[in-house]
């Protein structure tokens, strides 16, 4: 990262600008929030997520599936449980739902969980 200069400094006030010490420096900087005008590194998105929706309701379950979809994720496993609404639900939001077009295929890995491929961003 790059060590800004009371040049830079001058330049982003927009006059002259004389620090007396260290603990003016860091005063000006702080004053100017530069921390958070140098935009911070994303995190790698990873290429398999697992998804536990045990526990969740319909809304929350329905809501990380896709942002997992949207995520860039290559592909998940999604655990609804055996039985119980979302294990019922899950295929069809696959098959006919705003999710569908995310999706490259799916399927069950057992009697209680998914695995699903999506379409994701290179």
């Amino acid at each position: 990262m790059k060590q800004l200069s009371d040049d830079d400094i001058a330049q982003m006030i927009g006059c002259d600008f004389t620090p007396d010490d260290d603990a003016t420096k860091r005063s000006v900087r702080s004053e100017l929030k530069l921390s958070q005008r140098i935009p911070q590194p994303t995190a790698p998105i990873p290429k398999h997520i697992v998804i536990d929706l045990h526990m969740k309701n319909i809304e929350d379950a329905w809501g990380e599936i896709m942002a997992t979809a949207k995520s860039g994720a290559a592909s998940a496993t999604i655990i609804t449980g055996a039985s119980g609404v979302l294990h019922e639900l899950f295929p069809v939001w696959a098959r006919e739902s705003l999710l569908t077009p995310y999706i490259v295929e799916f399927h069950p890995i057992n009697n209680g969980s998914f695995f699903v491929r999506f379409h994701h961003k290179k």
